[in-house]
């Protein structure tokens, strides 16, 4: 998931949720006028058929919806979720004319490795470099990408790494890079609560308990990152199904342990992290959104400087973790106002593809470097 640092200042807080601000730099209406973040939430229940394709170590599970000609988007999912974080993104893109890929990620539904003897890794540089592998496997060149959670930090991955490959991109809780020296130093104690669940899985009680509990351990995380989001158990279980897979255990437990120094990465991810640890920045058009979950963070101001190019920072008060599926629109207009910042002469007011824009804006000027 997110920064153990943010998921622990969000945890200790309660995420409570404020009142909802429109796409202004205006006072907020009052609450009982405020745009719904949500609206659109819970509308789709399909991503239509799962597509496959070898795709470096694994053979890689997708949806894909809209025109094979439009403008590629693919939208990474994070922990412990799956692609119908979408569900409802997706048909708002297709509609609008982008091609939209959506992968079930190293250890999560129908994606399986290719070879039994392939490292179970859940390092960052392996996850980014699996998404990477299926650009080019779909002969896609460069894509507008999105992503939260793991997702968010692939995103980042693959900009700061390959910015050719990326048009412009979209990260919930902004530059999550991992840093595995930063990662060393202790928290407050309230704030090492949020992350309990990372020390769970630092033993074989943890992963043993994993195995056997994953439904209900990942059900309580949705719940614990997004309490105002009251989603039904059909809506759950249409993700929990990605759960099911048989490396899921063994690659979530690898990432945490990973992250905490606990185990290693492999020889071959080794420059991609070596370059990553030094904290690159990222070059490409961005939008960032920070949410409740983010907690203290969710302003933008502690990662501005590591956007260098076209840049604006959005933040949805009163949703969680899972921005996609909790407030899809927004999300969906993040998406294409990113790509509209790819382009050259782009007007600078607030478009949206709905008569009110329910995101508070915050708008910084751009730095270059």
């Amino acid at each position: 998931m997110i920064s153990r640092r943010r998921f622990g200042q969000a945890f200790a807080a309660g995420l409570a949720a404020t009142s909802l601000a429109a796409c202004s730099s205006a006072a907020a209406p009052a609450a009982s006028t405020a745009p719904d973040l949500r609206a659109g939430s819970g509308e789709h229940t399909s991503l239509g058929e799962v597509k496959h394709v070898d795709a470096g170590v694994l053979n890689m599970a997708y949806f894909e919806s809209g025109p094979v000609t439009g403008q590629p988007v693919v939208l990474l999912h994070g922990w412990p979720y799956d692609p119908y974080s979408y569900v409802d993104v997706a048909p708002i893109l297709a509609a609008a004319g982008y091609r939209v890929i959506i992968p079930f990620l190293r250890g999560y539904g129908p994606t399986v490795f290719k070879s039994t003897s392939t490292v179970r890794n859940g390092q960052q540089a392996a996850v980014a470099l699996d998404v990477v592998a299926m650009l080019d496997a779909l002969k896609i060149d460069k894509a507008v990408l999105g992503g939260y959670d793991w997702g968010a930090r692939t995103v980042d991955i693959i900009a700061a790494l390959f910015p050719e490959r990326c048009k412009a991109v979209v990260a919930v809780s902004g530059y999550i890079v991992t840093n595995l020296v930063a990662n060393q130093k202790p928290l407050a104690p309230q704030a090492e609560l949020g992350w309990w669940y990372q020390y769970y899985f630092a033993t074989e009680r943890g992963r043993a308990g994993y195995a056997a509990n994953r439904h209900d351990f990942n059900k309580l995380i949705w719940k614990t990152a997004s309490p105002a989001w009251h989603f039904d158990d059909a809506t759950y279980d249409r993700s929990a199904a990605a759960f099911d897979n048989p490396d899921h255990v063994a690659i979530v437990v690898h990432n945490y342990r990973w992250r905490l120094s606990l185990a290693p990465g492999e020889p071959q991810y080794d420059a991609y992290e070596q370059k990553l640890a030094t904290g690159p920045a990222i070059t490409v058009p961005a939008i960032t959104i920070g949410s409740d979950f983010d907690a203290a963070a969710k302003d933008g101001k502690a990662y501005r400087a590591k956007f260098t190019g076209k840049y604006e920072h959005r933040v949805l008060d009163g949703i969680g973790h899972n921005v996609p599926q909790e407030a899809p629109k927004p999300f969906a207009q993040a998406i294409v106002d990113a790509d509209r910042r790819s382009r050259p002469h782009r007007e600078t007011k607030c478009p949206s593809m709905w008569p009110s824009h329910p995101v508070r804006l915050v708008r910084r000027p751009s730095r270059r470097g």
